[in-house]
């Protein structure tokens, strides 16, 4: 009985060698050995993105999948677009995206809802490729939650090369008093609270205390002298304000430069083309210095859900969207800004006038993750007080109104 079992089991095993034997014999001349699922561990993902990344992410989860043949990869594409991506996320974490695209001033309330799995693979790596500002916006509490994407939702200052020149543009002194003297404007919406704050962010700061709670210093000493930059400023001949339409309506006639951001490219590259310059904001005189504005940074980020089933691989697909050549990829499809520092630095994003304008800033931009929604109201009524010229009250008092509100 033994030996008819050692026969039997002997047989089993020739045949199964000479299947393998036919498999590799068989298999088709391309290169790749046949995709055999027996063998493979499988990995269910879910990543979701705008309507207008799904052509572009599709192509880079296949070169995911193929640069990964030891798993069986099945990657399902969704459609939730950056903004909405924290809503839809806690309206149902288990189903949500394993993977997913959010904007950066989300990811308190994400983390603060355990939405976020920590990134603990390649950390040192990924903050190395990434712009320092881009990295902090993606850290809360000394922990990397989120792979930063893109770092083109900033502002700059636009300008006219056939009426200034790159030295004018450098201070804004010089800037006013060229378009002074050439009979033109320089705009920008001081009665928007996401621009005025590129004065004060000069050398102050918005923050949160121990209990989340807004803590702002704008109306200390460096507050005030950056008070009176804007007051000089707003009553200079040369100042106009508005918003996006009067800026693209004026340009190239009556307004020579202008705070803003890259949505407005295409439209003043169509209206002045090769006389479209772009630069980081100027420098302005406080206290008889030169210092230079600083300005809101907004960043795309990459994030990986806490409840998904395979962490490594909802990583290491995060870390793979997100690494150089496909923020490239991301620049050559959509236009969008990297944040990787080689990708930022190379030759095609750096003849693009806006990003490189914006590259340039994002040296001096300050995350938007620590400003709550009381900011914005107080700083705008300041500012609209400074476009109107009511200085009926001194710039102190009105600092330290506008300040009282925003930590309320």
């Amino acid at each position: 009985m033994k030996k008819i079992l050692a026969i039997g089991l002997a047989a089993m095993m020739l045949f199964a060698m000479a299947a393998c034997r036919k498999n590799e014999e068989t298999a088709p001349e391309t290169g790749k050995a046949p995709e055999v699922s027996a063998g493979k561990e499988k990995v269910s993902l879910k990543v979701w993105g705008s309507r207008e990344d799904q052509k572009m992410l599709g192509e880079m989860i296949e070169a995911f999948k193929a640069a990964h043949p030891g798993k069986e990869y099945a990657i399902e594409l969704g459609v939730v677009g950056e903004p909405d991506a924290k809503t839809r996320y806690l309206e149902d974490p288990a189903a949500a995206a394993d993977v997913f695209t959010f904007s950066n001033d989300q990811i308190r309330d994400l983390v603060g809802a355990g939405a976020l799995y920590e990134v603990t693979r390649n950390k040192d790596t990924i903050v190395a490729a990434n712009a320092a500002g881009s990295v902090e916006s993606a850290t809360l509490d000394g922990k990397l939650w989120a792979y930063p994407m893109t770092a083109d939702n900033g502002y700059f200052l636009y300008y006219d090369k056939s009426v200034l020149t790159e030295e004018d543009v450098q201070t804004l002194d010089g800037l006013l008093a060229a378009a002074n003297n050439a009979g033109k404007k320089v705009f920008m919406d001081v009665s928007n609270g996401w621009y005025i704050a590129s004065f004060f962010l000069a050398r102050g700061s918005l923050g949160l205390d121990a209990d989340g709670r807004q803590t702002c210093n704008f109306n200390d000493e460096n507050g005030l002298l950056a008070a009176e930059a804007i007051k000089a400023f707003t009553a200079d001949p040369a100042f106009m304000t508005g918003d996006d339409a009067v800026l693209t309506g004026g340009f190239g006639s009556t307004i020579c430069a202008g705070v803003s951001g890259a949505w407005n490219s295409a439209a003043l590259t169509e209206i002045l083309g090769e006389n479209l310059g772009a630069s980081k904001l100027p420098t302005f005189t406080m206290d008889g210095e030169q210092v230079q504005m600083s300005s809101f940074g907004g960043y795309k980020l990459m994030g990986v859900n806490s409840l998904t089933a395979y962490p490594t691989d909802a990583m290491d697909l995060a870390e793979w969207l997100t690494n150089e050549e496909n923020q490239i990829k991301r620049f050559e499809t959509r236009a969008m800004g990297p944040s990787n520092i080689n990708a930022a630095a190379s030759d095609a994003v750096q003849s693009n006038p806006a990003l490189a304008a914006l590259a340039a800033q994002s040296t001096y931009a300050v995350s938007q993750k620590d400003v709550l929604g009381s900011f914005w109201s107080p700083a705008e009524a300041f500012g609209t007080a400074m476009e109107a010229k009511d200085h009926a009250a001194s710039l102190q008092e009105q600092l330290d109104a506008m300040v009282a509100q925003i930590i309320a």
